[in-house]
């Protein structure tokens, strides 16, 4: 049910490049679509244990509870726990339409190549709130093709900004992130009351294009998760 709002900064961030995308199948805990080596649940869990810096909030996770999730900053990331609510919207199919989705809407902030919707069926995305004085997401280094790692259970998963939802709602990813991460994906009746903890890396390290590439995301969500658990003495220079 993310509110949708076309962007300036996305059409630019999604005009770079040709446009992929894969259908993602779910895949058991012990056959990760991410590279081997890559940090753990339980290590990003760690990380991102205290909110150390607050830089954004409260939120509701739904529109009829009380807002309690903060965002948080890390060196280079910013992130979140909270649900997981299933976003349907974007490119028309016969999974994400408007008879299976109450809430569908044809469109997503970020489009690909060819200025169409993305499909929240073959890409992992997660939905961030509209600008707001409770979150300025550009202020904070985060833009439409942001990777942002999500931590669910006994996996993680890498997919990228590409929704907007409303200002006062958190913990919202697509149809296909949900697959991933083994959570059901029906719109209407789906999700997860959580934990889920999002994890979005900032600035331009952050970035990835094409919007529509999966692998590409993984890849830099891997090495960038894998900089932010190190050891301090051994963190690349931003």
């Amino acid at each position: 049910m993310a509110l949708v709002a076309t962007l300036a900064s996305g059409a630019a961030l999604a005009g770079c490049g040709d446009e992929t995308s894969t259908v993602i199948p779910p895949g058991p805990p012990d056959e990760p679509d991410v590279p081997v080596g890559s940090p753990t649940p339980d290590q990003l869990r760690a990380a991102t244990a205290t909110c150390g810096t607050p830089v954004g909030g409260p939120f509701a996770t739904d529109i009829e509870l009380s807002p309690t999730v903060s965002m948080c900053g890390l060196r280079g990331a910013v992130f979140w726990t909270a649900d997981l609510d299933v976003d349907c919207d974007g490119r028309e199919s016969a999974i994400c339409n408007h008879m299976t989705d109450d809430a569908f809407q044809n469109q997503t902030s970020a489009t690909d190549a060819q200025d169409r919707p993305l499909d929240a069926v073959t890409l992992p995305y997660v939905v961030i709130p509209l600008p707001s004085q409770r979150f300025d997401y550009p202020s904070a280094g985060i833009a439409l093709g942001t990777v942002v790692a999500v931590v669910y259970g006994n996996r993680v998963r890498y997919g990228v900004f590409a929704d907007e939802g409303p200002e006062e709602i958190i913990g919202e990813a697509s149809h296909a992130m949900a697959v991933t991460l083994g959570i059901d994906p029906d719109p209407n009746t789906g999700g997860s009351d959580g934990p889920v903890t999002y994890i979005a890396f900032t600035g331009a390290p952050g970035m990835v294009t094409p919007i529509g590439s999966h692998t590409a995301a993984t890849e830099r969500g891997a090495r960038l998760a894998t900089q932010l658990v190190a050891p301090a003495a051994l963190r690349a220079t931003p």
